[in-house]
């Protein structure tokens, strides 16, 4: 009996969204940016990761440095307004939204990949000034700012005793900083090396910056 031909698929293969590769390009700049370094990191290797070509990913970005710049933005610098906001509407006690605060940032970035690009800049400042400084420009000092903001919100309360905010954010950034170095050095082997939970150190870490910041009634 003669077979039923099998219709032919008509059309051109299915192409992904243009607007969707910008996403996909940042993505794959994260994987390699955090797994080989900035300067060893080639676009070529990014734009193969993506699934495009090099001269797409130059439709998109001009650089690597502009690439690397727009990963920090979408990973780290933009989430700050929604930091912000949280700050303004929190209503608990300023112990509690410290505690809050480094809590939520190892959910969002220190466990995440994007903890890799601190370790990064710092592993690659020396060489790069330029990336150095607008990581600088766009994380550290609103970070900071946001830390002191939370320190002068216990201290004009009298819940703290009247440290000096400017210089207290780098007990609390510390914190984040050995995470960020531990994650991206002996953590990676950490099933070797015993256990390690980062949530019981941040807690053990508050605790201790919490009895230090305190007003301690006079006797």
């Amino acid at each position: 009996m003669p077979t039923t031909p099998t219709p032919r698929k008509t059309g051109a293969p299915r192409a992904r969204r243009p607007d969707a590769r910008p996403g996909e390009l940042l993505a794959s700049a994260l994987d390699l940016f955090t797994e080989k370094g900035f300067a060893a990191t080639r676009v070529e290797e990014v734009a193969a990761r993506a699934g495009v070509s090099k001269g797409t990913l130059f439709l998109y970005f001009s650089s690597k440095q502009e690439l690397f710049k727009a990963v920090v933005h979408k990973n780290l610098a933009s989430r700050f307004v929604e930091w912000n906001v949280e700050y303004e509407g929190y209503e608990g006690s300023t112990a509690d939204m410290l505690r809050y605060c480094l809590a939520m940032w190892w959910t969002r970035v220190g466990s995440t990949k994007a903890s890799g690009i601190t370790k990064l800049v710092m592993s690659e400042a020396h060489n790069f000034p330029e990336l150095a400084a607008y990581y600088r420009t766009a994380v550290v000092d609103p970070a900071t700012a946001l830390i002191r903001r939370i320190l002068q919100r216990g201290i004009d309360s009298g819940e703290f005793r009247a440290v000096d905010a400017e210089y207290a954010v780098y007990s609390v950034t510390g914190v984040m900083l050995y995470l960020v170095t531990w994650k991206h050095s002996l953590g990676a082997c950490a099933s070797s090396l015993g256990s390690f939970e980062p949530e019981r150190f941040i807690a053990a870490q508050v605790d201790l910056l919490l009895n230090g910041l305190r007003r301690v009634p006079c006797v």
